[in-house]
């Protein structure tokens, strides 16, 4: 997984959402603890992390670093969840599906918190194993990792309600739900001050919709190891078997299907939902899918029993004789070392005891028969005579299960190497929605030193503030109070009233927009960048634009005199970013 997730990590910009971790991370400890009170306090505990890691050096190839470590830590987790609720080899299937799984490569180059917390959940649902395998069980580490994983992102807390449904079908006694609940509760405790912050925000995910079958069906294909084709048929069955692998089953089916399904049910009423949301349940697919691969291979590879028979089969005779059942093989005894050697034959009579030798064995009781001559009886090693047969099942099984283990690796690298263009474009710029850097390049080329810039609406400001060398000889006419000053992500703006007065003198002006609210019948909903677009439009027409992803940046110039003959140009027809394809 480390060298997947360090495979392609320079894709040569940021986008949106890493353009905020990069901001804000570089703050103050003082300016991000202001910030979170406005904005962002779902991410409060990761901001703070990230300023101790962009302090080393601030760039992004160490911005998407802990992301990359969080997703290999996690493949390893859920191996060792594998091994312990099943075998070894489900383990080891199961850290390799999830870490050639499109979706974990994906946020494992992402400079978010979303790999973290799965890696997260993956810890508490080991310690939550160990725990009830434990005696007594110790529920302090699996407390503190799940208040830990929440603070990271709050809706973690889902995971708490696929680990009560484990404990319900394993059975658990009361003593493991006391336990549990101890240490859930305390979780919970820890989370409240930031759950009640954090919804006076809930402005910041307006944009979300309620999710139907068609997001629940997009979340199947991308929590699959392939989203389309016979690989992913074949991995939604293996999840519908692995659902009864006994424990596995009982722990991973609840962890894939519990996170997802809460949060889609309550988005119907407050839209919550996204994947990456709940990107930590891709764990639970990838053990129910090895779980059903060892299923499978259990019931197509079982070992056939064997008894070996003897080499010569005794006489029918003397196995049947009532007289003298047949006895277990076993060392002879030593020759009696009192007396010289003696030849006895199978037929001669016992013979009276010695007077004041005491009593030879077999004395008083029929003696035994001599081993008849087809039934030789068993030497010990090196002693001769031939060899017995060896247990075929104890032999033989240890290369078969091998074979299956090697078989499974490399179906799953068959997967991997017949999607590895997913898997490039995935790494590449374009699979964003935007690119900052490349916004960034057309401003440094096309931006005269003096032209007056305006951010529609303000958050793109930060395009700017994450590569200032491009924006150096740009004026930011909009701007009254910068972020960090003001405890915003972008700053505080000045009113339409300033603002007309210092484009007065401009005869040209760029407009940093994202693509949506320049495209009619589109609207910004905040008053001030409707200001914006409504003084632009009166005294200045578009020239020409460069389109990157989300991200428009256009050029007006001011418009002629009243009484001029030439017509309006028409819109200037959108420059699409070499990049994209």
């Amino acid at each position: 997984m480390l060298a997947i997730g360090l495979w392609g990590l320079d894709r040569g910009g940021i986008w949106g959402d890493e353009g905020v971790t990069f901001l804000v991370g570089q703050r103050s400890v003082p300016q991000i603890w202001r910030f979170l009170h406005g904005m962002d306090a779902v991410h409060g505990l990761y901001y703070l992390l990230m300023h101790a890691v962009l302090a080393v050096r601030p760039d992004e190839v160490v911005l998407r670093l802990p992301s990359v470590c969080g997703a290999a830590a996690a493949a390893g987790l859920v191996a060792a969840l594998g091994v312990r609720l099943a075998r070894p080899r489900v383990g080891l299937w199961a850290g390799l599906l999830y870490a050639v799984t499109p979706l974990t490569g994906h946020y494992a180059q992402e400079g978010r918190s979303y790999a973290l917390v799965a890696a997260g959940v993956a810890a508490a649902t080991l310690l939550l194993v160990r725990a009830l395998e434990a005696r007594p069980s110790r529920w302090l580490p699996y407390g503190t990792v799940v208040a830990v994983t929440c603070l990271l992102h709050e809706l973690a807390v889902l995971a708490l309600c696929a680990h009560a449904v484990t404990l319900a079908l394993l059975r658990a006694p009361g003593r493991v739900w006391a336990g549990w609940g101890r240490a859930a509760g305390a979780a919970g405790l820890v989370l409240l001050p930031q759950v009640w912050v954090s919804r006076r925000q809930s402005a910041q995910v307006a944009w979300l919709v309620a999710p139907g079958w068609e997001q629940a069906g997009q979340l199947l294909r991308d929590f699959a190891v392939a989203p389309h084709g016979p690989a992913f048929w074949a991995a939604v069955l293996l999840m519908a078997a692995g659902l009864g692998a006994g424990r596995t089953g009982a722990v991973a089916g609840p962890l894939l299907l519990v996170p997802p399904g809460v949060l889609m049910i309550l988005s119907q009423v407050r839209p919550l939902y996204h994947e990456r949301y709940v990107l930590y349940a891709l764990a639970g697919a990838s053990l129910l899918v090895a779980a059903g691969a060892d299923r499978c291979a259990r019931a197509v590879v079982r070992p056939r029993p064997h008894h070996p028979s003897p080499v010569h089969p005794p006489s029918p005779v003397h196995a049947q004789s009532p007289a003298h059942p047949p006895r277990p093989a076993r060392a002879p005894y030593p020759p009696p070392p009192a007396y010289p050697p003696r030849t006895v034959r199978a037929t001669a009579q016992p013979s009276s005891p010695r007077p004041g030798t005491g009593a030879t064995p077999g004395a008083g009781a029929p003696p035994s028969p001599a081993p008849p001559p087809s039934a030789p009886p068993s030497a010990p090693p090196g002693a001769g005579g031939p060899p017995s047969a060896p247990p075929r099942t104890s032999v033989s099984r240890a290369p078969v299960r091998s074979r299956v283990a090697l078989a499974g690796v490399l179906a799953v690298g068959v997967v991997f190497v017949h999607h590895l263009p997913l898997y490039r474009y995935d790494r590449s710029a374009a699979h964003r929605p935007e690119n900052l850097a490349a916004v960034a390049a057309v401003a440094a080329r096309e931006i005269r030193p003096g032209d007056p810039v305006l951010f529609v609406p303000s958050v793109w400001r930060l395009t700017a503030l994450a590569y200032p060398q491009d924006f150096s000889g740009a004026r930011d006419v909009a701007l009254r109070e910068s972020g960090p000053a003001s405890g915003t992500l972008s700053g505080l703006e000045t009113t339409p009233e300033q603002l007309r007065d210092r484009l007065a003198s401009a005869d040209r002006v760029w407009v940093l927009a994202e693509t949506r609210v320049l495209s009619a019948p589109a609207d910004p909903g905040d008053p001030t960048d409707r200001a914006k677009l409504a003084l632009v439009g009166e005294q200045f027409e578009p020239r020409a634009q460069y389109v990157r992803g989300r991200v428009t940046l256009r050029l007006y110039v001011r418009r002629a005199a009243q009484g001029a003959t030439s017509a309006p140009p028409a819109p200037p027809a959108p420059r699409p970013s070499p990049a994209r394809r």
